[in-house]
């Protein structure tokens, strides 16, 4: 009789718990993969220009920015490179050329004895995503970088060479371009004191 009863009640028991054998615990959802913050400032400040600005040694002379739309690697709107406010010194790189990641400390040095006379900006052309965060939080670099997922920057300059440096006066217009391999500190505050008429510690 007991033991009719246990054989009864268990089952019973069981369906009021809400359990059975086959039950196990909910596995928790996968985790999101979390993505890395990007180490480039944002490109929302691009077309505005530099707070302390100097005007063009020159007016008038070089070819105007080209009529070309890049995304920022921090997101936001894209960028038309004609609404870009100069002074500037653009450097396009990636991250497989070994001239441009010496050049890259020296381009953020740059950018912060600026002073805001002028803007440091970055093209990263025909890289991967990937590499070029890498190099960024390598190497601390933290100006404003647009994504250039071909070569169309360097196209529309007539160019063909990696890394490559141009120097953009207040009025938007090309003052210069250098292609001449790796730049350093010195080089790069000659050039800055040449076409963009800015004295800055070397």
């Amino acid at each position: 009789m007991n033991r009719r009863l246990v054989a009864l009640l268990v089952p019973a028991l069981l369906a009021v718990a809400g359990c059975s054998a086959t039950d196990q615990p909910a596995a928790p959802p996968p985790a999101a993969r979390a993505e890395r913050p990007s180490p480039f400032a944002d490109c929302a400040t691009l077309t505005a220009a530099p707070a302390s600005a100097v005007p063009a040694p020159t007016a008038g002379q070089g070819a105007p920015l080209p009529e070309l739309t890049l995304s920022c690697f921090t997101g936001g709107a894209p960028v038309n490179l004609r609404a870009v406010r100069g002074p500037a010194v653009i450097n396009v790189w990636a991250s497989w050329c070994p001239p441009c990641r010496k050049e890259l400390p020296a381009f953020q040095r740059l950018s912060e004895r600026a002073a805001g006379r002028f803007q440091v900006i970055g093209v990263n052309s025909r890289d991967s995503r990937g590499g070029a965060q890498s190099i960024g939080e390598d190497f601390g670099v933290r100006f404003p970088m647009l994504v250039d997922q071909g070569d169309a920057f360097e196209r529309a300059l007539n160019r063909n060479a990696f890394p490559l440096t141009v120097f953009v006066g207040a009025d938007g217009r090309v003052r210069h371009t250098d292609s001449t391999g790796a730049l350093d500190d010195a080089t790069l505050t000659a050039l800055v004191r040449t076409h963009l008429g800015v004295a800055v510690d070397a």
